[in-house]
C-alpha cells in the first residue's frame, strides 16, 4: 500500500501535470517529504490551489527560505569518511568564506540557476506537508512574486529572504531589510559574501563614539566543504527530474 507521503506525491502530479518541472520523494526510515518544483509564472496559481483545493489543504506557510547555489556540486577536500583525526586529504582552500576580499567564486553550476525561493507548507485537516520550491530566472537580479495575498504571514519570511539572498519579492507591500542594519551593505547569506562580513565596529576612546571601519580579520581555513553521498532515496521523480538542494 503506497505511503500517504506517495499518495500525497500522485495527487499533486495529477492535479498539476505538465506545471510541475519536479515531483520529488524522498522517504526513509524516519521521514518522508514531497518536493515540487514550479517556474516563477506558475507559482501563485499553483500556491493558491494548494490552499484552496481540499485534498490539499495547505492553509499554512510554514516558512519562506531563499537559497543561493554559487558553487553547489564543488568539492575542497576528496574523502570517503572523516574521522576525530581529520579528513582524507586536504587541498587548496577555495570556498568563500576563505575568500580575500573582493574575490568571488564562480558560478560553476551553469544546470540550474542560482537563486531559489522554497516554500514550507502545512495541512491542518489533512495532517500532511509539502515543499514548493521555484528558480529566479535572473541571477543578477533575481525576482519571485509575492505569495503575501494567499499567506499573510509571507510577509516577514519574504523580507527575511530579501534582506538574506537580495531576492526580490514582486507585489510585496513593504520589502525592506528586517534583520540588518540600516545602510548594510550585501546579502550576508549569499555564498560570496564573506564570513568575516566587510566592516567592524568598535568604540573609538578619542572620537568618544562607535565608528565602522574595514575589517580586521585575516581571512582563514574554516571546515573544508565535503560531498558524501545521502541516505536519503528518491522513490519518486516527475516529468523532468531536477537535481534536489
Amino acid at each position: 500500500m503506497p505511503s500517504r507521503a506517495q499518495q500525497l506525491s500522485e495527487k499533486l502530479q495529477a492535479a498539476f501535470g505538465d506545471t510541475l518541472k519536479a515531483n520529488l520523494l524522498v522517504e526513509n526510515d524516519v521521514m518522508a517529504e514531497v518536493t515540487i518544483e514550479v517556474a516563477p509564472t506558475n507559482l501563485i496559481s499553483v500556491c493558491t490551489k494548494l490552499r484552496d483545493d481540499a485534498q490539499f489543504g495547505f492553509e499554512q506557510l510554514i516558512d519562506v527560505c531563499g537559497v543561493d547555489y554559487l558553487e553547489y556540486g564543488s568539492v575542497e577536500w576528496t574523502t570517503q569518511a572523516s574521522s576525530s583525526t581529520g579528513f582524507s586529504r586536504g587541498v587548496e582552500p577555495a570556498a568563500n568564506a576563505r575568500l580575500k576580499f573582493g574575490e568571488a567564486p564562480a558560478y560553476t553550476n551553469k544546470d540550474r540557476q542560482r537563486f531559489a525561493a522554497v516554500y514550507h507548507l502545512l495541512s491542518i485537516a489533512n495532517n500532511q506537508r509539502v515543499r514548493v520550491r521555484a528558480y529566479c530566472d535572473n541571477d543578477d537580479m533575481p525576482v519571485m512574486p509575492s505569495v503575501v495575498d494567499i499567506w499573510n504571514s509571507a510577509n516577514w519570511f519574504e523580507r527575511e529572504a530579501f534582506d538574506l539572498y537580495g531576492i526580490l519579492f514582486e507585489g510585496h507591500p513593504d520589502l525592506r531589510r528586517i534583520l540588518t542594519d540600516y545602510g548594510f551593505v550585501g546579502h550576508p547569506f549569499r555564498k560570496d559574501f564573506p564570513l568575516v562580513g566587510h566592516v567592524e565596529m568598535r568604540y573609538d576612546a578619542d572620537q568618544k563614539r562607535v565608528i565602522y571601519q574595514p575589517v580586521s580579520i585575516e581571512p582563514r581555513v574554516l571546515v573544508p566543504r565535503v560531498i558524501r553521498e545521502d541516505t536519503k532515496t528518491v522513490l519518486n521523480a516527475a516529468p523532468e527530474e531536477s537535481n534536489d538542494a
